[in-house]
């Protein structure tokens, strides 16, 4: 394993985004897909990246081993009146779970927060996920409520957890 890379993921990085949600969609039953990925276009991935990295507001980052990436995470802004709040995702490819890597990503994430005026950072996550809840409260993030049944999978439900960030 050569040294792990957190950097911003640009317009480049397009195709290696959307193979990046195919491998992560087949390894995890904690995302809204599976692994037939979502259905976009590279060409679509391109523009999304390219608008994210001129929002000051939005960032979207990639751990990178080598050339693969293997860790996503992304801050998506607000506007208007809600220009003080940004929507957190974050995944990690199952081979690299417990290494270290959603934590630095989570940390690039925050302090990108902290640099461009973002006040409350929220996210939603599995009750069940015991794993991903302890590295957001680590960081200081708060339960603030739940979604009954927010995904079902074959016969059974599951509920989230709303979580939130407050930067003031």
């Amino acid at each position: 394993m050569s040294e792990i890379i957190i950097r911003e993921n640009l317009a480049a990085d397009a195709e290696q985004a959307l193979a990046y949600m195919h491998q992560i969609g087949a390894e995890s039953d904690n995302l809204t897909f599976r692994e037939e990925g979502l259905s976009i276009t590279i060409e679509s991935e391109r523009e999304y990246l390219q608008s994210v990295h001129q929002d000051s507001h939005s960032v979207s980052i990639g751990a990178f081993d080598g050339k693969s990436m293997i860790g996503n995470g992304s801050l998506s802004g607000m506007s208007r009146r809600m220009s003080h709040l940004a929507e957190l995702g974050l995944s990690v490819r199952k081979a690299y779970w417990n290494q270290g890597i959603g934590g630095r990503l989570l940390e690039t994430l925050v302090m990108y927060a902290r640099e461009n005026g973002i006040e409350l950072i929220y996210l939603d996550v599995r009750s069940d996920n015991a794993s991903a809840i302890h590295l957001y409260q680590k960081y200081g993030f708060k339960k603030t409520g739940s979604y009954p049944a927010y995904f079902k999978i074959g016969d059974k439900y599951y509920d989230f957890d709303l979580m939130v960030l407050d930067l003031r």
